[in-house]
């Protein structure tokens, strides 16, 4: 019997007991949204208001009510409350509105509270509408931690939970970064099937950071002063920052999969989204040229959007590293604001190796997933956390793709190496009869299917060239269709029916009587498979 891995005791935040959020959670939530209003505001009204109370107070002024301001309210209500005399009034009414935001959000802080138990990970919060949710632990997708550069100053990270189901996830913005990590460590271990440990850490400090909760610990009499304590806190967050994304005791270092920025900027500037900002130029230089100045208000803001869109696709990238972890496959980037992604085992459903046009030449490839609870259609971190390698070479493909299907690897091997070279037919591949080019004229001698090692992998695509890998044991569903020109030609499409997300595999042309071999096979190994896979209970699998 294998020995399982030595693991430290479950941590202070997933003890079963309710717990608080960081200290600082109500400004980098919404207090700095309120300081940057009322800066925004202040800013705006400076000059009024120095205009206002310097001929107020200066020395032979007229005092309020004379003809200097109006006797009325004038133009605006600054001018208004200084005539009237109100201006005690407003500052206190100006105080009461602070101060009621500020209880705001600290009432917001301390109904806010979490905990996490063996089945699940409960969160309570709301002062008026108070909600109570509950994700079970066997359901998590993946967990995500978010270090903002603001909340970084603090020792704070955001983390979110992603669980099976539309609108699933569970967000705890925000808590101690380092309890941030050690917290996702405990819901993977819990999530894995494995027993509680039987001892418990020591108690810490709620919501912050175990690095600084351990530094308070120490400050005894005869302690550094205070000078030195704010030192050393400084300290440790240069250190924050200047640490890798990855732990290297994490994962080995043959595992880890990285992205030179030379790359990234490079396939930026050769991707689709170039031609795009190109051709939005040239028309903003006609438009210019001939006068028509009202197709500006149109592709300006479309000019502006393609180059935010290339900037975040650049800056994403930086120090990007992928690695497997022994609860899951680890993705992690960003320079000053990082982010960073668990996908646990068992739970990618479909994997793409996609290949555009313009990068053939450098063979260039990008990976993406199809996860539970993350779809096409979401925008912002959720769509991009389908996205686990940015730009890689073929090699970098075959170690992201032996991250995620570790068990079935070495049986697609050969499988990937064919799928991913050349236009002709590939070895291993069910691939498509000549006449499936009257439907794909420049794609049909790279359209293949074959099944192995619990796997169905599919190549096609000339413009962008495709090779998705369907884990069986997680397909949803298997279908072929023919319509009356596939018919007329004795053809039939294959399609495998995934949960929501950026893959549809499908084979789109193949005789006939292939396409129905493929469905009897694809059906009958997706159901031996699915009930011998316990890939999502992987605690379970390493303590037997």
């Amino acid at each position: 019997m294998t020995e399982p891995p030595v693991r430290a005791p479950i941590g202070p935040l997933a003890d079963g007991e309710w717990h608080r959020l960081h200290p600082a959670s109500p400004l980098l939530r919404g207090g700095l949204v309120f300081l940057a209003v009322l800066g925004f505001v202040i800013a705006n009204l400076r000059e009024r208001l120095v205009e206002v109370f310097v001929l107020l107070f200066a020395p032979g002024s007229e005092p309020p009510g004379s003809t200097e301001f109006g006797g009325d309210w004038g133009e605006d209500p600054i001018t208004g409350i200084v005539t009237h005399g109100l201006v005690g009034w407003a500052l206190l009414g100006l105080a009461v509105l602070i101060v009621l935001v500020v209880l705001g959000f600290w009432f917001a802080w301390r109904m806010h509270t979490f905990r996490v138990t063996d089945e699940a990970l409960e969160v309570r919060s709301g002062i008026l509408f108070r909600s109570h949710r509950s994700a079970r632990l066997d359901r998590i997708q993946g967990i995500n931690i978010a270090r903002p550069v603001f909340a970084r100053l603090f020792g704070a990270a955001k983390l979110d939970v992603s669980v099976a189901g539309q609108s699933g996830n569970v967000d705890l913005s925000y808590l101690g970064s380092a309890q941030a990590d050690r917290l996702r460590s405990d819901l993977l271990r819990l999530a894995s099937g494995a027993r509680r440990h039987e001892a418990v850490a020591s108690d810490g400090v709620d919501g912050v950071g175990a690095a600084d909760a351990a530094g308070a610990a120490q400050v005894e009499p005869g302690a550094p002063s205070v000078a030195g304590r704010a030192s050393a806190l400084v300290g440790r967050r240069v250190d924050e920052f200047l640490a890798p994304e990855l732990d290297p005791d994490l994962a080995p270092p043959e595992s880890v999969v990285r992205l030179p920025l030379p790359r990234a900027i490079a396939s930026a500037i050769l991707g689709g989204s170039m031609i795009w900002l190109v051709a939005i130029i040239v028309i903003i230089v006609i438009a210019l040229s001939t006068g028509t100045l009202w197709m500006l208000f149109t592709f300006i803001p479309a000019a502006i959007g393609v180059v935010s869109y290339l900037w975040s696709r650049i800056t994403g990238s930086l120090r990007y590293s992928i690695a497997g972890t022994r609860d899951g496959v680890r993705i992690g980037s960003g320079l000053l604001s990082t982010a960073n992604q668990t996908i646990p085992p068992g739970r990618v459903h479909a994997i793409e190796a996609s290949q555009w046009l313009l990068w053939r030449a450098f063979g260039w490839w990008t990976v993406r997933v199809n996860v539970a609870g993350q779809s096409v259609t979401q925008a912002g971190d959720a769509a991009r956390r389908t996205l686990v390698l940015p730009v890689g070479t073929a090699d970098d493909v075959r170690r992201v793709i032996g991250l995620l299907t570790p068990d079935a690897f070495d049986e697609l091997v050969p499988l990937l190496d064919a799928g991913l070279a050349g236009t002709g037919p590939a070895t291993g591949f069910t691939s498509a009869p000549r006449r499936a080019a009257w439907i794909r004229p420049l794609s049909w001698r790279r359209i293949g299917i074959a099944v192995e090692g619990g796997a169905a992998v599919l190549r096609s695509g000339w413009l962008l060239r495709r090779l998705v890998v369907v884990p069986l044991a997680r397909m949803q569903s298997v279908a072929v269709a023919a319509g009356p020109v596939r018919r007329g030609l004795r053809l039939e499409s294959v399609r495998i029916h995934t949960v929501a997300g950026p893959i549809a595999p499908e084979v789109p042309a193949l005789d006939r009587a292939d396409a129905t071999a493929a469905f009897a096979t694809i059906a009958a190994d997706a159901v031996d498979r699915a009930l011998r896979d316990r890939s999502d209970r992987w605690g379970v699998e390493h303590a037997s």
